[in-house]
């Protein structure tokens, strides 16, 4: 009989196919979609994270682990939807304009979606209206800029700039990240949060989305 403990521990491990299988068995058994979601597969995403920041596992794992999530939750959707699941919020995240470097957005995205944040990928080379108008189109609360260079950071400054344009400021948490971002260019730019990695960057986009909601 498939458990909790066990799609957690494949997940973990990255075995997809197994965890899609497993995810179908425990519905079979009857167990409850959210608590699959929850006590198994975001729990399994949150020890991979843990894992992560502390250097146990590193970029490949996480990789494969969210894979297996992913399986797993395409299983769980369709009962997901009929058992009216609030989701957590929903966040719109890309490199900025001018850079192409995604490896970093990947994670943060992974990790988000293991909090149950949903997750708009705009992809790389994004520019700071695109992130503006994407994030009024999808609803989202979170803005998350990621960049590897000096020179395209500078376009986090013209998100929160094109935020006031618009006379939005407090409408979205803009959060912002990569190998050059420090907490005194967030300050000094006005953005909401630096976080210095996925795992850090996901908790706090959870306690901020939490918090907005008391």
């Amino acid at each position: 009989m498939a458990s909790l403990e066990e799609i957690s521990d494949l997940m973990q491990k990255g075995r997809a196919k197994q965890v899609k299988e497993m995810a179908q068995e425990l519905i079979d058994q009857g167990v409850d979609a959210k608590k699959i979601l929850d006590d198994g597969l975001l729990a399994a995403m949150t020890i991979v994270g843990v894992k992560f920041k502390n250097n146990e596992v590193f970029v490949p794992e996480v990789l494969i682990a969210a894979r297996a999530m992913d399986y797993g939750v395409k299983v769980l959707q369709p009962y997901l939807i009929t058992e009216n699941v609030e989701k957590i919020g929903t966040a719109v995240i890309g490199t900025c304009k001018g850079d192409l470097h995604d490896i970093g957005k990947k994670l943060v995205t992974m990790m988000f979606k293991g909090k149950g944040i949903d997750v708009v990928d705009l992809g790389t080379d994004v520019s700071a209206e695109k992130f503006v108008q994407s994030a009024i189109d999808n609803n989202a609360q979170l803005i998350c800029c990621s960049a590897l260079l000096t020179t395209t950071m500078l376009e986090m400054g013209n998100v929160v700039k094109e935020i006031k344009k618009r006379g939005l400021e407090g409408q979205f948490f803009v959060m912002i990240g990569g190998a050059p971002v420090t907490q005194a260019y967030c300050e000094s730019i006005g953005a909401d949060a630096y976080t210095a990695d996925a795992p850090t960057a996901a908790e706090v986009a959870l306690n901020h989305l939490k918090e907005s909601k008391n």
